[in-house]
């Protein structure tokens, strides 16, 4: 009880001075803190950026190993980083999770489409500490048989749980649809099938070929003195032997753009509702009109005031939201409009949002729109930027994505520069207007006839 309540005590002061630390960023000219950048001679990138206002320091890493790399394992990458945790040379699991419960800290390793990533949280006084543990993690994970058995248990499960909840499932079914071959097409999460089919032999294979320190970079950012930082780091990582080979990047394949307009009706018998997505290609995260594609998508579909919302939602009453996104990869992304509605306004709501995307590129925006937009993104970002969590992913994005602080710095400035004339432009040439890819997820036997509507029809079962 006395050990809970110290660290529900410093649990609340931590918080208590990270609330205090948001008043020091201002909704105006952001710019980016300091920090320091070097390589190991493995090739291992470190950003160091010190940040005293409160006794907080967040480390990140990020490296290749995300999904598509999976191959045929579907599911292996995301296995693989959560393993991390199962145990290492020197600590089993439940030493790793005593060690950080005791004083308060976070680890958490993960995968993404793309990459591999680890995040810490701790207070500045227990920097060798969790240190010495997440340089353990990322160096020396043991892949305990027990612990991975638990695990994929758990993620069976959950995938069985997933076929019961649209939502959970039509993101992958729309990679799919709209890649294709291309290994952003990829699920992170797998199959039953697959993951039933993954050992342990699996993830240690995985881990060897794809954790290695000459792909990676590390940035911490916080509480410490950067000299003494850079010390540490080139002590628990310097001798880490770097690959023998660099891996391919199989996401620079050229993704072709769909020819037509498609369907996927995935068939879910006990549907009420039918939840959709419709979408196409989107751009990189370095795309040189990003910046104004967040002022134009939030417009359109990013916000709950939106065009989308406006119709969708406020007007119609035909869902209880609706919203758009540019998902961006580094090489290349989608763009989708997702929501849902019930069995009865399927054929309603579907055309009313193909009736926006129309009005979008037909009528474009005004000034009036556009400086909302203006005004309601700049108010929007020094918040995503605040936290030393927040600024260490920051800093390993730069790295993954290969964009630099002028992302940051001059954001404000490509903002209020975004003309009137810039802006229809913009949706002329990024947001889709024809050959829709189209997932719906439904009960097929109500559906399926409208939905030849809107293109050719490949249907399924909810998997």
């Amino acid at each position: 009880m006395i050990k809970s309540m110290k660290n529900l005590n410093r649990t609340f002061l931590v918080f208590a001075l990270v609330i205090l630390s948001f008043g020091s960023v201002t909704a105006q000219n952001y710019t980016l803190p300091d920090y320091d950048r070097f390589q190991l001679k493995n090739g291992l990138t470190i950003y160091l950026m010190e940040q005293h206002d409160v006794p907080l320091i967040s480390v990140s890493a990020i490296l290749p190993a995300g999904a598509i790399y999976d191959g045929e394992q579907s599911g292996l990458a995301q296995l693989t980083a959560s393993a991390l945790k199962h145990g290492t040379e020197n600590y089993d699991k439940s030493k790793i999770d005593e060690t950080l419960d005791f004083i308060g800290a976070s680890v958490n390793a993960y995968a993404s489409k793309e990459y591999a990533a680890l995040s810490s949280r701790f207070a500045a006084k227990d920097t060798e500490t969790v240190m010495d543990i997440v340089k353990e993690l990322l160096r020396k994970p043991v892949f305990n048989a027990e612990e991975f058995e638990k695990e994929k248990k758990r993620v069976l499960t959950q995938l069985e749980r997933n076929k019961e909840s649209p939502r959970s499932v039509i993101g992958d079914y729309f990679d799919k649809q709209l890649f294709g071959d291309h290994v952003y097409a990829n699920s992170l999460s797998g199959t039953i099938t697959s993951v039933e089919k993954l050992t342990v032999t699996d993830l240690k294979a995985f881990y060897t070929s794809h954790y290695q320190p000459n792909n990676m970079a590390i940035s911490v950012v916080g509480d410490f003195k950067t000299a003494e930082m850079k010390r540490m780091l080139t002590s628990l990582f310097s001798d880490w032997k770097k690959g023998n080979s660099e891996p391919k990047n199989l996401a620079s394949q050229a993704i072709s753009a769909p020819s037509e307009g498609t369907v996927l009706l995935v068939n879910k018998d006990d549907a009420r509702e039918t939840t959709y997505y419709i979408g196409g290609p989107g751009v990189p995260r370095n795309n040189k009109d990003i910046v104004a594609l967040r002022v134009i998508n939030t417009l359109f579909g990013g916000r709950f005031t939106s065009m989308l919302n406006e119709e969708l939602r406020t007007n119609s009453g035909l869902t209880y939201g609706a919203r758009s996104r540019f998902v961006n990869y580094k090489n290349g992304g989608s763009f989708y409009v997702s929501t849902f509605t019930a069995k009865e306004t399927t054929e309603e709501a579907l055309d009313l949002t193909m009736e926006v995307i129309q009005r979008l590129h037909e009528k474009g925006i005004d000034q009036d729109m556009l400086t909302s937009a203006k005004n309601y993104v700049k108010g929007q970002f020094p918040p995503r930027y605040e936290t030393s969590g927040q600024l260490s992913n920051l800093l390993t994005e730069m790295f993954w994505y290969d964009f630099d602080e002028s992302f940051i710095n001059d954001f404000e400035s490509a903002v209020d520069g975004l003309t009137l004339e810039k802006a229809n432009q913009i949706i002329a040439t990024y947001f889709p207007k024809d050959n829709f890819q189209i997932v719906m997820v439904g009960k097929a036997s109500e559906i399926k006839t409208l939905a030849e509507k809107y293109g050719p029809v490949t249907q399924t079962d909810i998997k």
